[in-house]
């Protein structure tokens, strides 16, 4: 094509989509430089990116792990809100029934079925109470205490060890605490609260502390407050918040390694660890339903 003025217009090459060859294409995909027409275009932060590049680079970050080997996810904490929700569903279902109130639910049926009493466990065979203790509370304070705690600690934890890791480590932690009191303590003095299972996510986290990227001297300062508090306050379960915190550590070497340990334990090795420290925890349970029920158990 001529101009006016003599000379020729430069000639624009045109291009077609990589996925739609009968459609002209304007754009093209900041990383593989593809041509691409406007229902292919996917915007990027910088650009736009063709709908290849977008599925590969969703499969890199689903590919993507963190120190543990948990598949790293941008999902909010949901075995976390599982949890908290499960604890106030059983505090409102005991606190709802006759006989009992929200301030005070120990009165209800359903609260005396669920309650850890060793010696329930001991002579009645009532193995259940050793994880629905779990779940109760006594008051406000108790499950607000217990609540916040895991609000706070159960997100980070979870997004580091997996929802598997996650739920197993709690749920080994609360039957620890459980199984503490139950080898140890006073035969009739009824034990319940979230709180060796809290102590137990404690315990992960001091073991983990340097792969969760937290201040070791901050999250010591934490622990001591809590044990401090709870060899102060009468009421509170020495023995299930320790039991429930030595559980956590063992399951967080099982999971990490020890602390000095940089390389990552195999998935297949973290199942054995925690099946081990399951075992653990049943074999005391044998061991202390076949012996006698005597005070020279007593914590």
């Amino acid at each position: 094509m001529s101009s006016p003025l003599g000379g020729t217009f430069p000639q624009t090459e045109v291009t077609y989509c990589y996925r739609h060859p009968n459609r002209e294409a304007s754009v093209r995909c900041i990383r593989c430089d593809r041509p691409i027409c406007p229902s292919c275009m996917h915007p990027a932060s910088v650009g736009f990116q063709c709908p290849d590049d977008v599925r590969s680079g969703a499969r890199s970050i689903r590919a993507q792990r963190t120190a543990v080997g948990a598949r790293l996810r941008r999902s909010p904490p949901y075995v976390t809100a599982v949890l908290v929700v499960l604890n106030v569903a059983a505090y409102l279902a005991t606190g709802l029934q006759p006989g009992a109130s929200l301030s005070d639910p120990t009165g209800s049926a359903l609260f005396r079925d669920w309650n850890l009493l060793p010696f329930d466990v001991h002579q009645r065979g009532r193995y259940w109470e050793l994880i629905t203790s779990a779940f109760l509370h006594v008051g406000f304070l108790h499950i607000g205490s217990n609540m916040i705690a895991l609000i706070v600690i159960g997100p980070a934890l979870e997004a580091m060890l997996g929802r598997w890791r996650f739920l197993a480590v709690y749920l080994l932690s609360a039957i620890g605490g459980s199984v503490a009191v139950y080898c140890f303590g006073n035969p009739f003095n009824p034990v319940v609260g979230a709180s060796g299972a809290i102590f137990g996510l404690f315990g992960v986290a001091l073991v983990l502390v340097r792969r969760l990227g937290l201040d070791l001297q901050w999250l010591a300062g934490i622990i001591v407050l809590n044990f401090v508090l709870t060899f102060s306050i009468s009421g509170i379960s020495k023995l299930g918040h320790i039991g429930g915190f030595v559980t956590g550590l063992l399951a967080a070497v099982a999971i990490g390694g020890l602390p000095r340990h940089r390389g990552r334990v195999p998935p297949e090795r973290q199942v054995l660890g925690l099946g081990a420290v399951a075992v653990l925890l049943v074999v005391l349970i044998a061991a202390r339903t076949a012996s006698p029920l005597q005070p020279a158990w007593f914590g």
